[in-house]
């Protein structure tokens, strides 16, 4: 029907103003006509161009007081000419709409508010907002002055109202053609294309936009740094083991079943299965006894060690349980120098925040080799951390219950002009490796650190809950830059 209109009125006059007016006049609703215009624009009917008008609105106050007036107005009504207490006038009326109606008949001097009394001080007045509001409702024109009062109040707001002018285009009839959008298999056999208009091709169209699997972040760090290792000549070790039993997880790290990491406020603990049912004899009694007693140069902890706390199922805190495993494998075959690493999910009872979550994931790296010594551990570090694009380094002597000497690796961050910790590193105990069987001239050097905190800093990301878990934005996903370590 718009349709029929513009074509139509045009077929007869040279243009059509404002497609506002036109609307109004011939009954029809604006938007519609609006679609239509683009509509015949697109295919070159007519030549439109934009009107934009700055209108005002009511806000849903503005609509509430030019149905009941405004709140001076009903207070000043509300008001006996005898006048009346405070009090109960205040009962008379909403809160807010008391609170307003007292500052506004009071400036505009109709009332004295007494401190026990209210009393009207003119006899009549007339309501100006709610008629001023009324006809801007109407669209009348209202004083520049009012709209700026009434916009103090918040009684109105700006709205642009869009609408097009416009005149036959190049390609313009009274009435639209059918044109077709595809050369069918029936129009070749017939010979209609001959006499068939076609619809033109845009080849601008973009098209609808190809979806396809998007690299989460971390998966892109974790990609490069494992390019990384394997650049260095490192073996990736398995690790599907999420369920880890104690005895792996800590007891065979030479960590005291005492040790608060044990404790359930930073493990979790598995109900069912609670308990491992494999672990290899011979190797549980040489790591209890080493506990229990000492070894190896070594006094031990003193203290009864528990084979029931050994067999607790958990969710593995650290890799360092699996490097474990491997460790001990290596010793039953003879000795062979190795390096491995590990780029996996590890698990911890912390409470959620900024900075940290249940669950997160670890690199670890470790050499295993006869004669290997605290300086090949920092030429291995530096050699490392300087294809992350970190070649400043500085080490702190620190404590692990499974590493002696033990240090903790900090690197000088340009860009906040400081010494930031990037990991931890250390040689494992000769009471973790030798009751595995390793030859006693074997050394492991190891260092760990997490896949969350280079991927924060690459990725400008503050929050770790922006990064990894359910409130990850799927557009982040999306729209992600490519990652280059060190570059």
């Amino acid at each position: 029907m718009a349709e029929e209109a513009i074509l139509g009125y045009l077929a007869n006059n040279e243009e059509i103003a404002d497609s506002g007016e036109f609307a109004a006049q011939h009954g029809l609703n604006h938007d519609d006509v609006v679609n239509v215009i683009k509509s015949l624009s697109g295919f070159k009917y007519v030549d439109s161009q934009d009107i934009k008008r700055e209108t005002w609105v009511l806000t849903d106050e503005g609509n509430t007081y030019a149905a009941s007036g405004s709140p001076e107005v009903q207070l000043f009504l509300a008001i006996p000419p005898e006048g009346i207490p405070r009090e109960e006038l205040q009962k008379k009326l909403d809160p807010l709409l008391f609170k307003i109606g007292c500052a506004q008949a009071a400036k505009n001097k109709w009332v004295e508010m007494g401190k026990q009394l209210v009393s009207r001080k003119v006899e009549h007045v007339d309501d100006k907002v709610k008629n001023l509001l009324l006809q801007i409702k109407e669209g009348q024109v209202v004083d520049q002055d009012d709209i700026k009062a009434l916009k103090g109040r918040k009684l109105i707001a700006p709205q642009t109202w869009n609408g097009f002018s416009l005149k036959k285009g190049p390609d313009y009839a009274p009435q639209r053609k059918k044109v077709a959008a595809d050369l069918t298999r029936e129009m070749l056999q017939s010979g209609d294309w001959k006499n068939v208009e076609f619809k033109e091709y845009n080849f601008n169209a973009k098209g609808q936009p190809i979806e396809g699997g998007h690299l989460h972040p971390l998966n892109k760090v974790r990609h490069q740094l494992r390019m990384i290792f394997l650049q260095m000549g490192f073996e990736e070790m398995p690790t599907d083991r999420y369920v880890e039993s104690s005895f792996w997880n800590f007891d065979a790290l030479f960590q005291p079943q005492q040790h608060p990491a044990r404790d359930s406020h930073d493990t979790f603990y598995l109900k069912d299965p609670s308990t491992t049912r494999e672990l290899p004899e011979d190797y549980v009694e040489r790591v209890k006894r080493v506990h229990e007693s000492g070894g190896y140069g070594s006094r031990g902890y003193a203290y009864d060690w528990s084979r029931e706390e050994a067999n607790k199922n958990l969710l593995r805190t650290h890799t360092t349980a699996v490097s474990t495993r491997m460790l001990y494998m290596l010793a039953q075959k003879p000795f062979t120098p190795k390096r491995y690493f590990s780029i996996d999910r590890v698990f911890r009872n912390e409470a959620v925040d900024r900075t940290h979550l249940a669950e997160f994931h670890q690199i670890e790296g470790l050499i295993c080799d006869r004669g290997l010594t605290l300086g090949d551990l920092i030429g291995v570090l530096h050699d490392f951390f300087s294809r992350l694009g970190m070649s400043k380094l500085r080490f702190k002597p620190a404590y692990n219950p499974y590493t002696e000497p033990s240090m903790e690796i900090f690197s000088y961050h340009d860009g906040l002009k400081k010494w930031v910790e990037i990991g931890n590193s250390g040689m494992f105990r000769p009471e973790m490796l030798l009751p595995m069987g390793l030859p006693e001239d074997v050394r492991v050097i190891a260092w760990g650190l997490s896949l969350e905190r280079p991927t924060m800093i690459l990725y400008g990301i503050d929050n770790i809950r922006d990064l990894f878990g359910h409130k990850v934005d799927l557009g982040l996903i999306k729209t992600n830059p490519i990652c280059r370590l060190g570059a």
